[in-house]
């Protein structure tokens, strides 16, 4: 690979090293089945929506770099990845590679877990043992973060787009990442809820009184 890849060019090739694992009956795949796996709402960090020819371009960018190889023994074109030998990875570094391309920076942790049905993985330790390796190589394909702020553990990219900007790194989830409350906020929910008690009590008072006047019994409130 001579140049850094596109974002497009990246999730078209993780795409097909995915489909490749995971729906083998399918694979090489036709154009319309990269551009569905391209844009698909789930496994996909940042999801997309790419056209079909922004993906045929992908397609043909990788086809230069030899990363993609048109399929044969089809009346429709299909492709197929040549990521193990066009990056001179295994076939261990192409999982992690391709699954930090679907789905963004991830922990040591989330990359097993995500990446178990292309490879598996003895343990965190043997992914961190990769994705090391990945990092000290020249050029490097991968890079360990800097642990955001309430996170428990830093994430690794991939770096076949060139440097990472770090803005755009996956923020952490969790209660920890809310959005801070302000003290106006507060009392401005407290005098909502305060207002909703009163009108609960005058309208259980209504309630009571007609029901007095009907000699209906109500219930104790619990």
């Amino acid at each position: 690979m001579v140049r850094p890849l596109t974002p497009l060019e990246a999730r078209v090739l993780g795409v097909l090293v995915e489909k490749h694992a995971t729906v083998p009956d399918a694979y090489p795949l036709s154009l319309n089945t990269l551009v569905l796996g391209c844009n698909q709402k789930t496994a996909r960090d940042p999801v997309t929506n790419a056209s079909d020819a922004e993906v045929q371009a992908a397609i043909d960018g990788l086809k230069r770099l030899s990363l993609v190889f048109e399929g044969s023994s089809s009346r429709v074109t299909r492709y197929e990845h040549n990521a193990a030998r066009g990056l001179n990875v295994p076939d261990s570094a192409v999982a992690l590679l391709a699954t930090l391309m679907l789905r963004g920076p991830q922990t040591s942790a989330e990359l097993r877990a995500n990446a178990e049905r292309l490879h598996r993985f003895a343990d965190i330790a043997a992914v961190e043992a990769a994705l090391t390796e990945l990092a000290e190589r020249y050029p490097p394909r991968t890079v360990l973060l800097p642990r955001p702020p309430g996170a428990r553990e830093p994430r690794w990219a991939h770096l076949l787009c060139g440097e990472v900007q770090l803005g755009a790194a996956r923020e952490p989830t969790g209660a920890s990442d809310a959005d801070p409350v302000s003290v106006g906020e507060l009392v401005a929910l407290k005098a909502a809820l305060a207002q909703q008690a009163a009108e609960l009590a005058r309208l259980r008072a209504l309630v009571e009184r007609i029901a007095a006047d009907l000699d209906i019994g109500l219930e104790p409130p619990a």
